[in-house]
């Protein structure tokens, strides 16, 4: 049979006409039992009952945790990861005794839930099974499952697989301690670690096909948590079982749906919903022997374990973006070393830089954290703090050795170590600048702010001024021309007006994001952070200060998101890069009117080296003479003679509306006795109100857009389409009545409106 899903014709393959009925209690305590009794296990008896009632069939998980003579592990299977060994078993259990785990696709995305804190647990000195999950309370847990499934299916879903053959790859699954720093009572529940994709679609599928991904969301939130509350029962049930009565009455609810639904001869779409996914396959993990001289520490080596399947499994068969798995490597590398501990450097420091590093530590934390008053609590030193830590000559090769065994390669050069480094240091404005995010990314691997003096020895100068920096630099302190070239080029990094150079940008315009020669990001920071560069230095130093984590400045090579903006809302001078000019007393370059000029990556690029620029750029002029019309601004200095010249203002791109305000949008009705020409004045009301209404809606969108979280987004990927067409099915009929009244004569003056995006 065939169903319909958003639009869609699923063939679905096959439909239980019977669901799984609820196990016996005995049933799931003979699995707590068994599994305590086996010495290849290591969980707690919380745990263990929390696996127990996540399946369907207790019975036969007993069999499979009951050691024999033959098979003193039972029958669980055995998968030797890097310096551990897990041990797991395949089962059934109710979809509705899985919760989310973190979601590393979305790892390196700015969410308004933070992740909770994950700590390893050990029994008896040895590592367990099990993870500890640390929430703010319980409205946490349900704001932060909430999120996950959504802006997981924001990104992808299985939605239609699913309907049409159920979940059929296991999902990978352990069990998780909830703790609450509240105060909230403690309990344990088995959490997806990889398959949590198939887990937010399966959910979307009992939602039904009218269900967006947030109703997804609230349904699975709703089903697992009911109305439980924080506070003790009247009747002394614990927390862990007040949940659990929660879901399973949840569950009883959807088999008496179920049966409705197949009472028929021909099963229900309700019917079919629940029937693919009242149920799903599972990989349970139980227990975690280290290996042999592996150093991690007890309590990290299960969680360690669960990382590296996740991250080859996600290598080979269905790849994180290139960002997630830097994120992923970079963090599992620092706690790596962490944990070795040979490195020089004690391991409460080292725990500072992983705090800031996976965003645990917020930037106003690092006076605090660094036991310096001195340090401001910028988003900007959160970023000069990380890359001075992590590129320390005692941490460096130690950190691209963890990373070159995670992913696996033989060598890591300095580019491919500030790759990893991009989406961990632009954590504070992934939301604000993620416009340009891509671009910064690709320009931290081709090198970052990693030039040759950054990675040797040198301690970061605190300042609030970093103009103030110039002047040492230009008199040989190593310290303030590396503190330089780390914050100016982060700057200029995050703003895009430094980028891994292309050759369509070779001589283009520098309005369009030209550059006057070809060089690799690290060497530019580094040619701008020299010495005897006091234009260089001065542009990383202005840069650095007028630097905002709170939004793209307009002069960042980024036109579209500026061509529509409301300005009355802002308070301040507007953020702008501006022109150095060292003739000036505050350094600042001004055009003949006096107006500051704005920075572009042309300018960046000269500076980095003077000379070079005015040679490429007189032999590239050279190139155009047989040109009839040679090139403008033939001035008397290289400087001068720089595409745009030096007098350039932004451009505004401003639109405004129409001043008219949209009538009474409604119409006449019936046509009986009404002049065609009121009738047609109605419409156009109607249709100006209408498309008024849509210009408030999507600036709405748009402000939200720039103000929350990247994650999930205020549209989903799946109604773009469909609001893109419903446009152009619109523009195409008013286009078609347009040539009606007009004809097809291009000359012929429009109606009425300005066109409008």
């Amino acid at each position: 049979m065939t169903l319909s899903w958003k639009g869609e014709n699923v063939a679905i393959s096959s439909v239980e006409r019977k669901l799984p009925s609820q196990p016996a209690e005995s049933a799931r305590y003979e699995v707590t039992t068994v599994g305590a009794a086996n010495p290849l296990t290591s969980l707690p008896g919380d745990a263990w009952q929390a696996v127990a009632r996540a399946a369907i069939n207790p019975e036969g998980v007993a069999v499979m945790l009951r050691p024999t003579a033959q098979e003193p592990a039972g029958l669980l299977l055995e998968e030797n990861v890097e310096g551990a060994t897990l041990r797991t078993f395949n089962t059934r259990v109710w979809l509705s005794e899985l919760l989310p785990g973190i979601q590393p696709r979305t790892g390196m995305e700015v969410m308004d839930v933070p992740d909770p804190q994950v700590v390893g647990t050990t029994e008896r000195g040895e590592p367990c099974a099990v993870v500890r999950y640390r929430y703010r309370d319980l409205e946490h847990l349900k704001d932060y499952v909430r999120q996950t499934v959504h802006s997981t299916l924001a990104l992808n879903s299985y939605a239609v697989s699913i309907l049409g053959r159920k979940v059929t790859r296991p999902l990978i699954t352990h069990p998780v301690e909830f703790t609450f720093e509240d105060g909230t009572e403690s309990f344990h529940a088995l959490v997806v670690r990889d398959g949590i994709t198939r887990l937010a679609s399966a959910w979307a599928v009992l939602a039904g096909s009218d269900a967006e991904a947030a109703d997804a969301a609230d349904l699975m939130v709703e089903s697992l948590f009911g109305r439980v509350s924080r506070g003790s029962a009247p009747d002394g049930r614990t927390l862990s079982e007040r949940l659990a009565a929660v879901r399973e009455n949840w569950r009883n609810t959807l088999a008496d749906e179920f049966q409705q639904a197949m009472a028929g001869p021909e099963p229900g779409d309700r019917g079919i919903h629940i029937a693919q996914t009242y149920v799903v396959p599972a990989q349970v993990a139980v227990g975690a022997v280290g290996h042999p001289g592996h150093l991690l520490a007890p309590e990290d080596v299960f969680d360690d374990a669960m990382r590296s399947i996740l991250a080859s499994v996600h290598v080979e068969f269905k790849a994180w973006d290139s960002a997630a798995q830097n994120v992923e490597v970079a963090t599992r590398a620092l706690k790596r070393v962490i944990q070795l501990g040979d490195a020089p450097v004690a391991k409460e420091s080292l725990q500072v830089v992983y705090g800031l590093a996976v965003g645990r530590t917020v930037p106003e934390d690092l006076p605090k954290e660094y036991g310096d008053s001195r340090l401001p609590g910028t988003a900007l030193w959160r970023g000069i703090q990380l890359v001075y830590a992590l590129t320390r000559p005692e941490l460096y090769e130690r950190l691209k050795d963890q990373a070159k065994t995670i992913k696996g390669g033989s060598r890591m050069s300095a580019k491919g170590f500030a790759e990893l480094m991009g989406p961990i240091i632009d954590l504070p404005w992934r939301s604000a600048k993620k416009a340009v995010s891509k671009q910064a990314r690709n320009a931290w691997s081709n090198g970052g702010v990693l030039t040759r003096d950054v990675l040797k020895e040198w301690e970061p100068t605190l300042t609030d001024d970093f103009t103030t920096l110039v002047e040492p630099a230009m008199a040989g302190d190593a310290d303030a021309r590396c503190t330089l070239a780390v914050a100016g080029g982060i700057a200029l990094i995050a703003d895009k007006l430094l980028t891994r150079n292309v050759g369509s940008t070779l001589m283009a315009p520098k309005e369009k994001g030209g550059v006057p020669f070809r060089s690799d990001v690290h060497l530019v920071v580094e040619n701008l952070s020299a010495e005897d560069n006091e234009l260089g230095l001065w542009t990383l130093a202005l840069t650095a200060n007028r630097f905002r984590a709170d939004s793209l400045p307009e002069n960042a090579q980024s036109v579209r998101q500026f061509v529509r903006r409301d300005r009355k809302d802002e308070e301040g001078p507007a953020y702008v890069h501006l022109k150095i000019d060292l003739e000036q007393p505050d350094k600042v370059a001004r055009d003949e009117n006096g107006v500051p000029v704005p920075l572009f990556e042309w300018d960046v690029v000269w500076a980095s080296d003077q000379v070079r620029a005015s040679v490429a750029y007189t032999e590239h002029r050279l190139r155009l003479l047989p040109v009839p019309a040679p090139s403008p601004g033939t001035g008397t200095g290289a400087e001068e003679s720089q595409p745009g010249g030096g007098n350039g203002e932004p451009t505004g791109g401003e639109t405004t509306s129409s001043d008219t305000k949209p009538g009474d949008a409604s119409f006449s009705g019936s046509s009986d006795g009404v002049p065609s020409g009121r009738r047609a004045a109605d419409f156009r009301r109607t249709l100006r109100s209408g498309l008024e209404s849509a210009r408030i809606a999507l600036d709405g969108l748009t402000e939200i857009d720039r103000t929350a979280g990247s994650w999930p987004p205020v549209i989903e990927s799946a109604d773009f389409g469909d609001l893109r067409q419903s446009l152009l099915d619109l523009q195409t009929d008013l286009e078609n009545l347009r040539r009606n009244v007009q004809g097809e004569d291009p000359t012929a003056p429009a109606e009425t409106e300005d066109d409008e995006d």
